[in-house]
């Protein structure tokens, strides 16, 4: 896919991985749908980063836990840019939850935005994508490969979210390619140690933490390869090859 001058949409694009993921984009020439609920500020610096590298774009506010949301986010988008070529699910929430501990409402809103957002983005943005032949791109966790006891209903959801690209990527097909990436520790949550850290780079092959600069590498990968769909990329030091 020729990027330049094409329009994407990447939620939870105020910090971190989402804001990586929609300068790599503007860097390629796409004006950029910024995405944020929460993060305006960080929003507002991520649309002035994205100008500064020479490319154009907005922001767009949007709960995307209220089941509404999804269906007025694209169509707001729509109404800004007219086409939509590519939609990175990148939004999420990662909150430790002990087995004993967790409760149905924090079940319901890991659920809603991780796994059920994606899937109402994907079908309110389908018409627009099979009209530009255009790419989903999920971002699901290498959680959704090992099991992770305080963080179950996270590693069920990103599962989800690798099932829902493999199928999205038959339904879609072929008009619409749809791909997932699942990162490990790029981006270490703000509440961890040093001492946490450490153990991570010392119990991952190739001895390094990663960084958003890993997904977005992997993110363009994906857009430039047209025979590729349905898949799900481990970008994760080799993590989960471990014994």
């Amino acid at each position: 896919m020729e990027l330049r001058g094409r329009n994407a949409l990447v939620t939870g694009a105020g910090h971190r991985v989402g804001r990586a993921i929609a300068l790599a984009l503007a860097g390629r020439g796409m004006r950029v749908a910024i995405h944020y609920n929460a993060a305006e500020k960080g929003a507002r610096e991520t649309l002035e980063q994205v100008r500064a590298a020479g490319a154009d774009g907005d922001i767009f506010g949007a709960d995307l836990t209220r089941g509404d949301a999804a269906a007025q986010l694209v169509s707001a988008v729509r109404d800004k840019f007219e086409t939509l070529d590519v939609l990175v699910n990148s939004a999420a929430v990662m909150v430790r939850t002990p087995f004993g501990e967790t409760t149905a409402k924090q079940w319901d809103d890991i659920m809603a935005l991780n796994l059920r957002a994606p899937f109402l983005l994907t079908q309110a943005a389908a018409p627009l994508l099979r009209e530009s032949r255009g790419v989903v791109v999920n971002i699901s966790d290498l959680a959704a490969f090992e099991t992770w006891p305080a963080y179950v209903p996270h590693g069920i959801s990103k599962s989800g979210v690798v099932h829902l690209t493999r199928s999205l990527a038959r339904l879609l097909a072929p008009e619409v390619r749809v791909a997932a990436i699942a990162p490990g520790t790029v981006l270490l949550p703000e509440h961890w140690d040093a001492e946490s850290a450490e153990h991570l780079i010392e119990t991952t092959p190739l001895h390094r933490n990663g960084s958003p600069e890993d997904v977005t590498r992997t993110v363009l990968f994906i857009l430039d390869s047209d025979y590729l769909t349905g898949e799900t990329i481990i970008v994760d030091g080799g993590r989960n090859v471990r014994p």
